[in-house]
């Protein structure tokens, strides 16, 4: 599903990015208390129905999902990019150079055919797939670290089981056991 971000924040970003000024933004970072930065925007991009600023700062390429931008405010100064950039280019660029670092992690996992494809856009490789009896095909993938396969396998729910590594297992376990506590007892 879609997420969410509020007109007024959204309209505030676009605002900065075509106008070509600064923005600052409240953003709320996963695991990390929300926190106000300044920002040079490029662009907006839209992937799989989830928004994200491409912008700098400090002169770093950085990566903002909008759902998490909290508050936005264009400001006066004029924002440090190139006059004319390739979004497309810069969002293919920044997705493999966020693939290729950290601690990989390869997974064997058990799907659905008809979720197939989600799961081998997120995931960084394919290295085996077959039929399985039954109509499941089982794919051998490597995702970005151990969070993001346990992520990516949750977004699939019951269409796909991982089946190694055994800490991959229990994390989903686990995760599935506290979400079903909290909804055995009544608000």
């Amino acid at each position: 599903a879609a997420e969410e971000v509020p007109d007024a924040t959204a309209a505030e970003v676009r605002r900065a990015v075509l106008a070509g000024h600064k923005l600052r933004i409240r953003y709320a970072a996963a695991d990390q208390t929300p926190r106000w930065r300044t920002v040079d925007p490029i662009g907006l991009v839209t992937v799989r129905d989830q928004g994200y600023l491409l912008a700098t700062r400090s002169g770093a390429d950085r990566t903002y999902r909008l759902s998490r931008v909290l508050a936005a405010e264009a400001l006066p100064e004029p924002a440090q990019r190139a006059d004319r950039v390739d979004l497309d280019r810069a969002w293919r660029d920044r997705g493999t150079r966020f693939r290729t670092g950290g601690d990989q992690v390869a997974v064997l996992v058990r799907v659905d055919p008809a979720r197939r494809e989600e799961l081998v856009t997120t995931a960084l490789a394919v290295h085996t797939e077959e039929a399985e009896a039954g109509g499941r095909l089982r794919l051998e993938v490597t995702f970005q670290d151990a969070r993001h396969a346990e992520w990516a396998l949750w977004q699939l729910a019951t269409d796909a089981e991982a089946l190694a590594p055994q800490w991959l297992r229990t994390a989903l376990r686990d995760r599935a056991a506290t979400i079903a506590t909290r909804y055995e007892a009544s608000p």
